[in-house]
């Protein structure tokens, strides 16, 4: 895929202009500064298109820009799981892991693991599946993924395109844990899970969601931490119009933002 030629200079002077401008308040010349940011780079790396929404303004994005979550986790592969687990108390793999005990589901044949990264979930799950997949988006977090030996096959792909195009055999098991926070409308992820995958599967995923005042009656919106959060009965519908059947649904925290719990819910779904 040819790359267009950016400009990194003026990018990197616009963007760090319009975060200046967003810390300090001036919403107005913020976001025409994002503007001027997404004129230089269309493709987005930098994720000006969801600041702008953080921020309240513009359309809301179906989800976020590929560039910016290929470049955001490539970026910060290295140091992810440090980050993710030892700073931010991210330990929505065991929670998921706990779950399927609990409710006594599995073992499973062949798991999908969508956005593995570094392979949190997939070496959470690993003893109780025959074969598991992993795609990410991030190169870097599918290189720290491979040198685990924990995935039997691993792609770098974006999550909708790969569930698309895949044509390998389905899946009893799918994951999609953080994933959720990158994306607005579910529609291309739960239907392209529903393709991939043998009747009475297994998906399980994570969203976070903000309280209902915030999001006012909408059924995605961009947090003022440039994450998706979705309403509950949103998922409900969506998962219900894809031919998925609720197992369970509960409410845990996600992550520690800024020494906040960040709230939100983990979905496990049958498809019928």
């Amino acid at each position: 895929m040819s790359k267009q030629k950016i400009d990194e200079e003026a990018l990197a002077e616009a963007y760090n202009r319009a975060l200046a401008l967003e810390k300090a308040g001036d919403v107005d010349a913020a976001v025409k500064a994002y503007e001027d940011v997404l004129a230089i780079d269309p493709e987005d790396h930098g994720g000006a298109a969801v600041r702008i929404a953080a921020m309240g303004r513009g359309e809301t994005p179906t989800k976020a820009p590929d560039a910016y979550v290929e470049t955001l986790f490539d970026q910060h592969a290295e140091a992810f799981e440090d980050i993710l687990v030892e700073q931010l108390g991210y330990a929505v793999p065991v929670l998921v892991r706990q779950r399927l005990q609990t409710l006594g589901l599995g073992p499973f044949k062949r798991m999908l693991d969508l956005g593995c990264g570094t392979g949190l979930t997939g070496g959470t799950l690993r003893d109780l599946v025959e074969d598991i997949t992993g795609l990410d988006i991030s190169e870097n977090m599918v290189e720290i993924a491979h040198e685990k030996e924990l995935y039997d096959t691993l792609y770098v792909a974006e999550v909708e395109d790969f569930l698309e195009d895949n044509d390998d055999e389905p899946f009893d098991l799918i994951t999609a844990t953080d994933v959720l926070p990158y994306l607005g409308a579910l529609e291309p992820l739960l239907f392209g899970a529903a393709e991939n995958m043998v009747p009475g599967g297994l998906l399980i995923f994570s969203s976070e969601t903000l309280a209902d005042a915030v999001m006012a009656g909408r059924p995605y919106m961009v947090g003022p931490h440039q994450r998706f959060a979705h309403a509950q009965d949103y998922v409900l519908a969506r998962l219900a119009e894809t031919g998925f059947e609720l197992v369970e649904i509960t409410d845990i925290n996600v992550r520690m933002q800024d020494g906040e719990p960040t709230p939100g819910h983990l979905f496990i779904a049958r498809l019928k």
